[in-house]
């Protein structure tokens, strides 16, 4: 699935270890896949943790997304773990992993951090709270809103449509572009959604936009497939 979605001109792919049933193992297939069809690969890790960070950078993603960060601090310490020491507390094995071409890049120590893009999501009403903290923190380079996690931190986790839910998104939203990513500031990525078209989220100033998710797309074939099969049928 990710080869094809490579294929079919997605710019970049989100290979998912917070949700779902893939692991390490399953991720390294999919960054393979997506690299050989010539796209590029952000890989969500569980948690904002030293550990998932570790394993995940060393199997050589362009880029790195850590959920539900709250403040300029968490935000901070995810900037860690992407750094060797001492700018920063990853475990160095940089010699023998896929990140560093298992060695064969010998560029790999100048180059790693202009190489990878980190990512910090903003997902709850704490999150938008600190979204200034947030982006202040150097190194990290793009904020990911979250809206569906933001509207369960409300109460409104059926009504990601709400007002009060596009208020905070908004305010998070303006933050970010007010940063200026040319300056030190941070990108604002984002994921279409019923309520926000990529049209709606590019007219608003995003720098990134993330599409349709697999299993929804894959389930939307299918049922429709089935269908097909129903038609006329008492």
């Amino acid at each position: 699935m990710a080869e094809i979605a490579s294929y079919a001109g997605y710019d970049f792919i989100v290979v998912d270890m917070e949700h779902g049933a893939g692991g390490v193992r399953e991720a390294l297939n999919c960054i393979r896949a997506v690299e050989a069809a010539g796209s590029s690969t952000v890989l969500r890790v569980p948690d904002n943790c030293q550990a998932w960070t570790k394993k995940a950078l060393d199997l050589g993603p362009d880029g790195i997304m850590f959920p539900m960060i709250e403040t300029g601090k968490a935000a901070s310490d995810a900037v860690s773990y992407c750094r060797y020491r001492p700018d920063g507390l990853r475990g160095c094995a940089y010699s023998i992993v896929r990140d560093s071409k298992f060695g064969f890049d010998e560029e790999y120590l100048r180059n790693y951090t202009d190489q990878l893009l980190i990512m910090c999501q903003i997902e709850s009403e704490e999150g938008v709270k600190n979204v200034k903290d947030i982006v202040a923190v150097d190194g990290m380079d793009c904020v990911m809103m979250g809206p569906r996690d933001l509207s369960a931190s409300l109460g409104l986790l059926h009504d990601p449509g709400n007002a009060k839910v596009k208020s905070l998104m908004r305010t998070a939203e303006t933050a970010v572009i007010a940063s200026d990513p040319e300056n030190g500031g941070a990108y604002l990525a984002g994921m279409a959604t019923a309520q926000d078209k990529p049209v709606d989220l590019r007219l608003r100033g995003y720098h990134m936009i993330i599409g349709a998710t697999d299993v929804p797309l894959f389930k939307k074939a299918v049922v429709d497939d089935v269908k097909s099969f129903k038609f006329g049928c008492s």
